[in-house]
């Protein structure tokens, strides 16, 4: 079973990986509504109804990031521990597994739509990582040594 010991042990990523999702969450919308509070504010408020739009949304966003977050970790975690191994599906199956749950109250086709949706993006961000380390496994491969120019006699 191989593991990535660069992270925390099971039980704590879950909540690990609950505060960087809201972390993430919060910061991003922060930014996204702020932008947007400026573009829809009258002249005058501009800043003010930044401010506004950025306290009232972003941690709105960063809860639900949160929430997916967590779920994820704790899908990842726990299909580890049955499949017995870390590898790339368990995180695609996470991604979908988590989803579908988030949509949970929405009905079957929403729960399908975003449980296809997380496993794909999942899909695409694990194999993007495999090509990127991949292509960066062949820049430490060992270099044949340069032999000097045989000097050339002019006779």
């Amino acid at each position: 079973m191989s593991q990535d010991h660069t992270r925390a042990p099971c039980p704590w990523r879950i909540l690990e990986d609950f505060g960087g999702a809201f972390s993430m969450g919060v910061v991003g919308s922060g930014i996204w509504n702020f932008a947007s509070g400026f573009m829809n504010a009258p002249k005058g408020k501009r800043l003010a109804g930044s401010l506004n739009a950025m306290k009232t949304h972003a941690p709105i966003r960063g809860g639900q990031f949160a929430a997916w977050g967590g779920l994820y970790s704790a899908f990842d975690c726990t299909l580890m521990q049955i499949r017995g191994k870390e590898d790339p599906w368990n995180a695609i199956m996470s991604g979908a597994l988590a989803g579908g749950v988030i949509q949970a109250r929405k009905g079957w086709s929403a729960i399908l739509v975003s449980a296809f949706a997380g496993g794909l993006i999942l899909g695409v961000i694990e194999g993007v990582g495999i090509a990127i380390n991949r292509a960066m496994s062949g820049m430490h491969a060992p270099v044949a040594p340069m032999l000097p120019e045989t000097a050339h006699a002019t006779a």
